[in-house]
């Protein structure tokens, strides 16, 4: 038998992802249904996307990770502007998020909500804690790049770039840019990140940032050093001691939690899926959605 696989979905990305990349152009009225009138054109995404993870990387343990309420997040309640500049999600989208979660209950497949954290946090401690643990891979299925920190060894991120899936590891990571993937909330804190509302520092852009980490390591290290700062960076000193309050607390807000209690305790045989393929595949066509289970899936992880 092959080492255990462990695969996180960070669930309101993948289902997200789905809803827009099918209903664009189109309004609710266009979108499908099933029979029983409930919207379906992202979960026709999302289940088929799962098992196909499930199947062409050999996974054991599965767990699909969502976000509290925004305003319910640590971070929104530490930072009311974090997320702030973010619209309302369409009601077609909500409705399917509850049916998912229904329907993944039903099949039996392990779902994790942790207040006050945020999937990314419930992500980052299961990472963490499966490396610890147990001698297996785990694989990350989000196109979420703040992820990206929490790369290793046995960790990988699955990310969808043109309709494929690139496997992204700690070396693809360290060859690319240069640093660990711990380094990367240090670029983060200087970037920022518009869609999460996050700060950085104010004219300190994509050309500096990843240098800046390059050469002094982490922001506490760059700012040690401010007033020595490198003549290449001459131009950059005063938006940085400007902007200095503003990057430690991107940091903060770019870092993800990885020691949750919550997950300390969560027991991993959970994440075993054991429904048997024939429930799964009568339960999601029941609601209009169809899925494909390989044979050596069936044997292997669905018992």
């Amino acid at each position: 038998m092959h080492s255990p696989v462990l695969l996180l979905i960070d669930g309101f990305n993948l289902l997200s992802r789905g809803y827009f990349a099918t209903s664009y152009g189109k309004d609710e009225a266009q979108l499908p249904r099933n029979e029983a009138g409930y919207y379906i054109n992202a979960l026709r995404v999302f289940f088929p996307k799962l098992f196909q993870l499930i199947r062409e990387h050999n996974v054991t343990h599965v767990a699909v990770a969502w976000d509290v309420k925004r305003e319910d997040s640590h971070r929104r309640q530490a930072f009311a502007f974090y997320k702030a500049s973010r619209g309302e999600l369409p009601e077609a989208l909500i409705e399917q998020y509850e049916t998912a979660t229904s329907l993944l209950e039903e099949i039996g497949v392990a779902q994790v909500t942790i207040p006050p954290y945020e999937a990314d946090d419930t992500i980052g401690a299961f990472a963490c804690r499966w490396a610890k643990e147990e001698k297996g891979h785990c694989f990350i299925y989000s196109n979420d790049r703040d992820l990206l920190q929490l790369l290793s060894k046995s960790t990988s991120q699955i990310i969808s770039s043109k309709g494929k899936d690139l496997i992204y590891t700690e070396e693809n990571f360290r060859n690319d840019y240069n640093i660990s993937p711990a380094q990367w909330v240090d670029v983060k804190a200087l970037l920022g990140d518009k869609s999460d509302n996050i700060p950085g520092c104010p004219g300190v852009g994509e050309k500096s940032a990843l240098p800046l980490i390059q050469q002094y390591g982490t922001i506490e290290t760059l700012y040690e050093q401010i007033e020595d700062l490198d003549p290449k960076y001459k131009r950059y000193h005063k938006k940085l001691v400007a902007g200095e309050e503003s990057v430690i607390i991107s940091k903060e807000l770019a870092t993800i939690t990885t020691k949750i209690e919550g997950i300390s305790s969560f027991s991993l045989n959970s994440l075993v899926l054991t429904t048997p393929a024939d429930l799964i595949i009568d339960t999601l066509a029941r609601c209009g959605i169809r899925v494909k289970l390989a044979p050596v899936q069936t044997e292997l992880k669905l018992g």
